[in-house]
């Protein structure tokens, strides 16, 4: 799976339902939501 920073809980975590998202700019990235207190997580880069 893929991990990402929460900013909220201030540590890495576990991307929950993560989905492949393309930016404005045309680069990759990863959207889902943070396991323990449900707060939008984003990650660039490919997963």
């Amino acid at each position: 799976m893929t991990t990402g920073y929460c900013v909220k809980c201030r540590s890495k975590r576990e991307i929950k339902g993560a989905t492949a998202v393309t930016m404005k700019n045309g680069k990759p990235a990863t959207k889902g939501t943070c396991p323990t207190c449900t707060t939008t997580m984003f990650r660039i880069g490919k997963a």
